[in-house]
């Protein structure tokens, strides 16, 4: 316990707030408390605490005058006081934060930061970081705080800035914003930087943000915000960090920065810690972080994932760009690869007749291993993503090579099918033929993901095998083969509904794929808009018969939920089983099939009593195609 408690005023008109921390501490502690205005302050006096409620004006005042390990303080919360609260973790509650004080727990020799000469109580923060300052300014209200957060984002840009640690370690780099503090910023240290915090460690900490683009800018502060208050390993790649008892930071512009709501600029900023500053009861919001003293002095540069050398001169002053920008190593890569799957080789055209010879014939066995195994084998895949690269880059020559190989393929699928077919003595539309012949909204989510899927694949060589199971998810070639059948059999309703359903994949995964390799910064978006438009039309072209094509299914699963309430008749005589089989909406009038079961043959007043129960359940005109089953026991 201290031999005197001194209640430093720095707020006036709180005399009757003066008394009750008098009475508090004299009934808890046994302690008298003596109240001296700030502007009768002298010099500390050694054992002596001496409970500041004051603003972070004056606190800042006192430290800067009395930085000596003489004096002990606690802090006491007020709305003067925001950054001080902030930086100590003080408890918002008056006498919580006493507790905290005269817990008997001894206080902490803690440091101090300077910038330029000044004391920096809170942080200081250059340009633009958009969420990782978590200071104690707040806008007006929630929609003004929205629409600052969407206008700060669109404003994003880069400037230079030259780092030199206090060990003459120099780093040039370029940066959209750089968050510097000493002590505790609420949120962002207990996250992300647990094995590096510290009061008493003797550095001050710089995190430098470089993100790629706005996009992955965005993804950082879903992670900052929601994903790291869980799980906190380690930094994002997009930010740099730099832990040094002293750093001066340079820069060909102004450097224009805030400290504490203040905002400022100057040519160069010179930050250096002041060590064992002064003693402070710390609040319980930072009572269970570590505290690390050492007497070495220690330096942290983590910068290899931030711009360097040519880039920074590229960067300098330049917007961040929407999506990222891949490397020219990964874009030579990915370009060299897709280029020659665009070819038309014979080993595709090998590859397409057994894939399409393998599939028809699942087709007429009605076997879905056999077709998955034509899925597999089938090669469009990669064409169809080396034109979706086309598309997004307007490289014609790859649009020229894909679409060449594409319309080969398709020809050469059409064509063998369509032999096979007329060579089999057989004209019967299995199962699995009917279940490519009405192709919905579902089957356009199938192709979009499935494309995005197999752009990514081929982006990333490390998943490269996945490739198998977007053919298997998306499978090309089986409805070709099913368009081939069709037009062996002169029957234009299959033809249609399976070459809709291959076009509707076809137009998916471009799209999609397209899509991909933008957001993956494979190509500029001015570049790619013409490309992404028009194949934006088409698709929305292909999309108008699959959303009846949809409605149809909705209507289907509505009549057969219905249906169900007629799953057992009791007439006059017996029980009737009734099961519905299918029902057809392709008709003018939907056709419904049924299958009764009963132990002997239906007469006319039962299936005029079957149809009349239906007709009361649907209300609406429909066809029966009744088959009946005599159940014998």
């Amino acid at each position: 316990m201290y031999e005197r408690i001194v209640l430093l005023a720095g707020i006036p008109d709180e005399e009757r707030l003066f008394e009750r921390i008098e009475e508090y501490v004299l009934t808890k502690y046994a302690q008298y408390v003596e109240i001296v205005r700030f502007s009768d302050y002298t010099v500390p006096h050694e054992e002596t605490l001496y409970l500041l409620y004051l603003s972070d004006q004056n606190i800042r005042e006192l430290f800067s005058r009395e930085t000596s390990a003489s004096m002990h303080v606690g802090i006491l919360p007020n709305e003067q006081c925001p950054y001080v609260r902030q930086s100590f973790g003080i408890a918002n509650d008056l006498f919580e934060a006493i507790d905290d004080t005269l817990d008997g727990e001894e206080s902490i020799l803690v440091d101090l930061l300077t910038c330029n000469g000044s004391l920096v109580l809170g942080n200081i923060v250059i340009g633009d970081i958009h969420g990782m300052n978590r200071g104690c300014k707040k806008c007006d209200n929630f929609f003004q705080k929205i629409k600052n957060s969407f206008s700060d984002l669109l404003n994003l840009s880069f400037q230079s800035y030259t780092f030199t640690t206090s060990k003459g370690n120099v780093t040039e780099t370029a940066a959209t914003g750089i968050l510097i503090f000493e002590h505790y910023v609420s949120g962002l240290s207990q996250n992300l930087l647990k094995e590096e915090y510290s009061f008493c460690d003797g550095r001050l900490h710089a995190l430098i943000l470089a993100p790629s683009s706005i996009v992955s800018y965005v993804y950082y502060l879903f992670l900052s915000d929601f994903v790291d208050k869980v799980f906190s390993k380690k930094l994002p790649k997009s930010i740099g960090w730099i832990s040094s008892s002293k750093l001066e930071i340079t820069s060909p512009r102004p450097i224009f920065y805030t400290c504490e709501d203040t905002s400022l600029s100057a040519d160069a900023l010179h930050l250096e810690v002041v060590p064992d500053a002064v003693h402070v009861h710390l609040g319980r919001n930072v009572k269970h972080m570590t505290l690390k003293k050492t007497n070495e002095e220690k330096e942290t540069v983590r910068v290899k994932d931030l711009p360097h050398a040519e880039k920074v001169a590229m960067l300098a002053n330049e917007s961040i760009p929407f999506f990222s920008v891949a490397s020219e190593e990964d874009f030579k890569e990915l370009f060299v690869a897709l280029r020659e799957s665009s070819r038309l080789s014979s080993i595709f055209i090998t590859l397409i007749i057994l894939s399409t010879l393998l599939a028809t014939t699942g087709l007429f066995q009605n076997s879905a291993p056999v077709i998955i195994g034509a899925m597999i084998l089938a090669p469009l895949m990669s064409p169809i993503v080396s034109f979706a690269m086309g598309v997004v880059r307007g490289e014609k020559e790859l649009l020229k090579e894909s679409s060449t190989t594409l319309i080969v393929g398709i020809v050469t699928a059409l064509m063998f099918a369509c032999l096979f077919t007329y060579m089999m003595p057989l004209n019967l539309l299995t199962d699995e033929m009917k279940s490519r012949l009405n192709p919905n909204v579902l089957d356009l989510m199938v192709a979009i993901i499935s494309g995005v899927a197999g752009a990514y694949a081929h982006a990333k060589s490390e998943v490269a095998k996945s490739l198998a199971g977007v053919a298997i998810a998306v499978a090309l070639v089986p409805p070709l083969s099913v368009t081939g059948i069709g037009i062996g059999w002169w029957n234009w309703e299959v033809v249609y509904g399976s070459f809709l359903l291959f076009m509707t994949n076809l137009a998916g995964i471009t799209l999609s794929a397209a899509l991909t390799f933008l957001i993956m910064g494979f190509a500029p978006v001015r570049r790619a808009t013409k490309g992404i438009v028009w194949t934006t039309l088409f698709l929305v072209v292909i999309t108008i018969p699959l959303f009846f094509s949809f409605y149809n299914v909705i209507e289907q699963n509505k009549m057969l939920r219905e249906l169900k309430n007629v799953e057992r008749l009791e007439l006059e005589s017996r029980t009737i089983a009734v099961r519905t089989i299918s029902v057809d909406l392709s008709k003018e009038v939907p056709i419904i099939y049924i299958k009764t079961v009963s132990a002997s043959p239906l007469k006319e007043n039962e299936l005029q009593a079957i149809k009349a129960r239906i007709y009361q359940l649907l209300e609406r005109p429909v066809i029966l195609d009744i088959s009946s089953e005599i159940e014998l026991r």
